[in-house]
């Protein structure tokens, strides 16, 4: 049985992507195992079908965290059994590259993200001056990469000359037939980081025209001021922040909804070129969802027709919420869409493009 370990660096608990990824790839056979690391605040670890492992860190962000977390990688890399190392995203690639080129191992990237241009990194020069030097070094090193949508996959392609795979970060379908009621009481669902470039705060606006109720599910960087913004708008009534859910609670709720948003500031191409998970868990859900006119939604859009494009403006959002208010038609319309294209945006299809990307890898 061959062994393929995934590297991250967050504490693996709510890390749906890699707990599809590594289910599908033990079930297809092989010895998985997933490392992250451990924080202060960590719960103990959800017990799955894989096997996982935290590392130990004295520091939890910034980088002296990552290079910390990269050389105790790197030492566990180099003993660890295993036939295939994956690192996702650039923030453990340089551990796996140089531990697998040194016991000669098959080395995998899984980019879920352009994480040299995410706001974090390119508003800080020499941050990501350091990160474009890790991907030029390390990235040319894998033996196969893949990413999350087709607009980031040309673009790397292009850029290191290499084919990258297309695996999306979609939910399961569900075939149960069992479909939940929406709460008569209507809502708008944001599901997420509450992190900068989300456009939460002119949702937040927003909602002091239209007749509905905003539930906000995640917490971040953002979740002091969102909520003194709340308070400033006198909109404690109609914004109800839900803080961290699991999975499971996010499931049952969102179909409840009226509308989903996934509303982006352009703030670099890893927005611009997103394909985020919660427009497939809108959708999966029935529930129209307020996406983007960047070109990952507009492809998809214009193909089922299964969410909302819009810009991001209090103007554009309110227009498009009141349009789903009034017109029945047109929103049922994209409701029915909905079911049409989970049956193609869904796990049960990408998991097997996965599978054989893994069994080629000889």
């Amino acid at each position: 049985m061959r062994r393929i370990i995934f590297t991250v660096t967050n504490d693996l608990n709510n890390d749906r992507r890699m707990h599809k990824i590594c289910s599908s790839l033990h079930q297809a056979g092989y010895d998985v195992l997933l490392i992250g690391r451990k924080l202060n605040s960590s719960k103990p670890i959800e017990v799955k079908d894989f096997n996982q492992k935290r590392l130990n860190c004295f520091f939890e962000k910034g980088k002296l965290f990552y290079l910390e977390y990269n050389l105790r990688l790197f030492w566990y890399l180099l003993f660890a059994m295993a036939d295939i190392i994956c690192a996702i995203d650039l923030d453990t690639i340089g551990a796996c590259a140089i531990a697998g080129k040194i016991r000669g191992k098959k080395l995998v990237y899984d980019a879920h993200e352009y994480f040299t241009e995410v706001p974090e990194v390119m508003h800080r020069p020499g941050v990501q001056k350091i990160w474009r030097l890790v991907e030029k070094t390390f990235v040319p090193k894998m033996d196969i990469c893949y990413t999350v949508s087709d607009s980031l996959a040309h673009l790397f392609s292009k850029k290191y000359d290499k084919p990258f795979h297309v695996i999306r970060n979609v939910p399961l379908l569900n075939d149960s037939g069992f479909q939940v009621e929406q709460d008569a009481d209507r809502f708008i669902l944001y599901q997420g980081a509450l992190n900068i470039g989300r456009g939460l705060e002119l949702l937040i606006e927003s909602m002091k025209q239209l007749p509905l109720k905003l539930y906000i599910a995640g917490e971040g960087d953002l979740s002091h001021s969102l909520r003194k913004l709340v308070s400033d708008f006198e909109l404690k009534d109609k914004v109800i922040f839900l803080g961290m859910l699991s999975p499971e609670q996010l499931e049952a709720l969102t179909p409840k909804a009226f509308l989903g948003y996934n509303l982006l500031e352009n703030l670099g191409k890893s927005y611009y070129y997103s394909l985020s998970n919660k427009f497939f868990d809108y959708i999966h859900a029935c529930v129209p969802g307020l996406s983007n006119p960047f070109p990952e939604y507009i492809s998809i859009n214009n193909e089922f027709h299964a969410g909302i494009i819009t810009n991001l403006s209090v103007a554009d959002i309110v227009l498009s919420v009141e349009r789903a208010i009034a017109d029945d038609t047109y929103y049922e319309n994209i409701r029915d869409n909905c079911r049409i294209a989970k049956k193609i945006f869904n796990w049960q299809n990408e998991e097997k493009k996965l599978i054989q990307i893994y069994n080629d890898l000889k």
